[in-house]
């Protein structure tokens, strides 16, 4: 088996995307097993050198009304972390123009599912509107973690799925709601407040400031 650094690129010259969808929770939660799973053989990282960051691109087709594979295609670039959550923030350019977010936490590590309320109120001081889907990762260990209650779901109106990176569990459901909950916003206008700070240059998730950098 070849190193998967081999493969990886610099997404420096990539064309935008046209959805972003980032990743985040707990160091080993699962994120990038999550990922590859989904994307199986397509699996190709892009290292964004300057952050260390990681993103996966894949081009999606959407289904039409009746369920068949349309002819539109998507470009969705999933960002991990990479590791980057260790420094407890993530970098602005992590949460910038993004459409929706998976927020992952392990059923084996309850301080995981604690540490869920951290993540929320740093993505909403980036992205106050984007989607948010909550991931119960690791249930392949016992499945009878799916009979219990996270109320952190409920108490902020996220969708809630119980997933297995290990046995593929709910993989591509989660990815497809994701995907069906950017392309929303995005046609909602959702991110029309993004493009329009752009033009005026005061967009706050493209300056990084001393607290980010701290």
């Amino acid at each position: 088996m070849g190193d998967k650094s081999e493969v990886n690129e610099s997404v420096d010259d990539l064309p935008d995307p046209d959805l972003k969808i980032i990743l985040l929770g707990d160091s080993a939660v699962g994120k990038s097993k999550l990922i590859e799973r989904y994307l199986m053989d397509e699996y190709n990282p892009r290292q964004l050198s300057t952050y260390a960051l990681t993103l996966f691109r894949k081009e999606v087709q959407l289904k039409d009304k009746d369920g068949k594979d349309g002819d539109k295609k998507t470009v969705v670039d999933f960002w991990d972390t990479a590791g980057q959550e260790a420094f407890n923030r993530m970098h602005p350019s992590y949460y910038y123009r993004a459409h929706c977010c998976i927020l992952v936490f392990d059923v084996t590590r309850k301080i995981t599912y604690q540490h869920l309320s951290d993540w929320y109120k740093e993505l909403r001081e980036h992205c106050e509107n984007i989607p948010c889907v909550l991931v119960a990762n690791k249930i392949d260990v016992d499945y009878n973690v799916t009979r219990k209650e996270f109320k952190f779901a409920s108490k902020h109106n996220l969708p809630f799925f119980f997933v297995s990176a290990a046995d593929g569990t709910n993989i591509v459901k989660v990815f497809q709601s994701a995907i069906m909950e950017a392309i929303n916003y995005k046609a909602t206008g959702g991110d029309m407040l993004s493009d329009m700070l752009d033009i005026l240059g005061e967009s706050k998730d493209s300056k990084p400031s001393a607290k980010d950098d701290a």
